[in-house]
């Protein structure tokens, strides 16, 4: 696997063909709120992208980074041990549907952020590569099983910031209010202002009180196809 440098501000990360990263991974960087202090878990975190831009951002004290895949996890490692983030991103190897207290301990997180598969496990047509696929399709975790993760993982009044898309919203509704995350506040996330939605984020609370708002869409690009200046401060 041939490794390729991305500079993040002033953090050199690797990436792979494989093992790379979207737009939807600044996007719940940036939903997600964190601030200095904070512990966080990542699931699911692929090269590290979110772990590393709340690192660049808001120096949490604390950021656990979760993925299946060894590979990935390699690449988050190596990106880790050049740019001395040892002692705030902690990688982690593991299976989100049976997390040992030994690898992790429950109830010990404030946020839990998670760009999840998208795809069912029958749906849709499967990537030639299996990493991709375990990425894109539910064959490894499905959303129930990243939202039993993070209530386990989540303190008492915690909260869980996803990204998905707008077919799934109430197959997450239903997983997040299973597992006793209340759904609180959902943005869609629209190219521009005459386009359907293509992503969603979505915050929920670990034990928190019915009642969900949705807040006013995130647009991405103005009618002459530019940046618009919110999308342009996320990637700044």
């Amino acid at each position: 696997m041939k490794n390729e440098a991305f500079q993040l501000g002033n953090i050199k990360m690797y990436v792979s063909e494989v093992h790379r990263f979207g737009t939807d991974a600044f996007l719940l960087a940036y939903y997600a709120g964190i601030r200095h202090g904070s512990v966080v878990c990542d699931l699911c975190t692929g090269c590290g992208i979110v772990p590393l831009i709340f690192c660049k951002n808001t120096h949490p004290s604390l950021i656990y980074a979760m993925d299946i895949q060894s590979e990935a996890i390699a690449l988050l490692q190596k990106t880790v041990d050049e740019n001395d983030l040892q002692n705030i991103i902690q990688p982690i190897v593991c299976d989100l549907r049976n997390i040992p207290q030994s690898v992790m301990p429950y109830e010990s997180v404030d946020i839990v952020t998670a760009n999840p598969p998208y795809m069912t496990g029958g749906s849709g047509f499967y990537k030639p590569n299996e990493a991709q696929a375990i990425a894109r399709h539910e064959l490894m975790c499905t959303v129930e099983d990243v939202c039993n993760a993070a209530a386990k993982l989540l303190k008492y009044g915690g909260m869980l910031k996803m990204c998905h898309r707008p077919e799934r919203l109430s197959d997450v509704i239903v997983a997040m209010r299973k597992s006793k995350i209340e759904p609180k506040s959902v943005t869609f996330v629209h190219n521009n202002i005459n386009e359907k939605p293509w992503l969603f984020l979505i915050s929920g609370k670990k034990g928190g009180n019915p009642g969900m708002i949705v807040e006013k869409p995130m647009i991405l690009r103005n009618d002459d196809k530019s940046y618009t200046d919110e999308y342009s401060r996320i990637y700044e």
